[in-house]
């Protein structure tokens, strides 16, 4: 196997591609039907409020990406902010588990959609079933070369930006390009709960478009990143927010929001029912598959170096467990196991909320970070990281109110979640001082295939 983090392994298409290919396979076939119970009618402009704040967020992230390209994406540059310490650490974790957590979404959405083709239930235990077999091959094709990763992510790219047009073209001609169905519904029956439900549900839309960050994760690798990371973060953002635009039309145009809501873990095939019936339905889950198989393939890639560089640095403990391979190998193994757990235990609404949350909390960390330590030597304007910072809150305590009145317990989960991270980052770093800031077990990939 040649080394994964080569030098230029990755062109631009292919960071392209990989940050659509989380973006898409997560946000449109997961996340459709949830951002809709929470904004009623107008829940496609949710989405393109969420890219606007994720626009926002993604400066940080380009000009650190252009100053620091590095593998290890938003745990390095948490480093250059905080140094070795607690926050770093505990971010950083935030950002992983997020990410294990939305390739647990996507696997139960591959899960869910497949059974649509059968007619079987979104309650089957083949949807965990099938989710979990989607991460063993994942697993299988990421221990495989950058080049194979880069071919596969951008043909799966091309399927299902393709596809899910023509799901939208399609559906919206035989709907006369009309939004009525959604718009028409009397406010006794939406679910929606105002300005309140939006904004918690642009928290969802901001979720959908978080896979840019993992573009920045492929830094050190990627050709010209002083370019080409803040080129394939915006072109990433610019298409998937024209899809979402499009899909979401599409869904509003043929089923109303009940209907939506009704159906929220597979809404794009039952919104394609109508027009096309089950042959509709076929073709939407042959998309879906694609879409959330290249999601989590990508991912995984993405999450896996970050880790890497993290126990390179001791943030977080390795043990080898007597496992072979080199340090990607070993950390491909905890996350597919994690994402496995998760997609069998946990249903999509309360792994997207948890994601949501993970998320918001360690972007608002990076973005005060590079305001408070870095804006100067990477050139930033304070007032775009300021405004990030404002905007995230914002949507965030929105989330957090709806789901104190509706599902208390994904903020029991949270609240643990964060303060054990906090808490064993704290005692791992006490308790493990035996170095000068790298690990004396790392073998990086390069050095354990020349060994062998």
């Amino acid at each position: 196997m040649s080394d994964p983090y080569k030098s230029g392994s990755l062109s631009l298409p292919g960071a392209i591609a990989m940050g659509t290919g989380v973006m898409i396979g997560a946000g449109i076939f997961a996340l459709t039907g949830q951002v809709a119970e929470m904004a009623g009618p107008l829940f496609p402009l949710a989405f393109l409020v969420a890219a606007i704040v994720s626009g926002f967020s993604a400066y940080s992230y380009v000009k650190m990406a252009n100053a620091y390209p590095s593998a290890g994406g938003i745990g390095m540059f948490l480093n250059k902010a905080y140094g070795r310490s607690v926050m770093t650490g505990a971010c950083a974790l935030l950002m992983v588990f997020s990410m294990i957590i939305n390739e647990s979404l996507v696997a139960r959405t591959f899960g869910t959609y497949t059974m649509q083709a059968f007619g079987g239930s979104k309650d089957s235990i083949w949807v965990p079933i099938l989710g979990v077999l989607l991460i063993a091959a994942a697993f299988a094709v990421n221990v495989a070369t950058n080049k194979l990763i880069s071919r596969i992510s951008m043909v799966a790219a091309a399927v299902k930006v393709g596809g899910i047009l023509i799901f939208a073209a399609a559906t919206l001609y035989m709907a006369g390009f009309s939004f009525e169905p959604a718009s028409s519904i009397g406010s006794s029956d939406e679910p929606a709960v105002g300005m309140l439900g939006f904004v918690a549900a642009v928290a969802l839309g901001i979720l959908a478009y978080k896979g840019f960050t993992t573009i920045t994760n492929s830094g050190s690798e990627l050709s010209n990143p002083e370019k080409n990371v803040g080129r394939a973060i915006i072109i990433s953002l610019t298409i998937c927010l024209v899809v979402y635009l499009l899909v979401g039309w599409a869904v509003g145009s043929t089923l109303s929001i009940p209907e939506i809501v009704q159906t929220r873990d597979y809404a794009l095939a039952e919104a394609s029912r109508p027009a096309f019936g089950e042959y509709g339905v076929w073709f939407t889950v042959g998309v879906a598959i694609v879409a959330t198989a290249s999601g989590i393939l990508a991912s995984i890639f993405a999450v896996s170096r970050m880790m890497a560089m993290l126990t390179k640095m001791e943030m977080i403990p390795h043990r080898h467990l007597g496992m072979s391979g080199h340090i990607q190998t070993h950390m491909l193994v905890y996350i597919c196991v994690i994402a496995a757990l998760l997609t069998v235990f946990f249903d999509l609404s309360r792994i997207a909320s948890l994601g949501a949350i993970f998320y918001l909390i360690m972007d608002i960390a990076v973005h005060w970070g590079v305001f408070r330590y870095l804006r100067r030597d990477i050139n930033a304007k304070g007032w775009v990281m300021i405004s990030a910072m404002v905007l995230d809150l914002v949507v965030l305590c929105a989330f957090i109110w709806l789901k104190w009145e509706r599902d208390i317990y994904v903020l029991y989960w949270a609240a643990g979640g964060v303060v054990a991270i906090f808490v064993l980052e704290r005692l791992f770093l006490r308790f493990h001082g035996n170095s000068e800031g790298e690990d004396r077990n790392y073998v990086s990939p390069a050095d354990w295939e020349e060994n062998k």
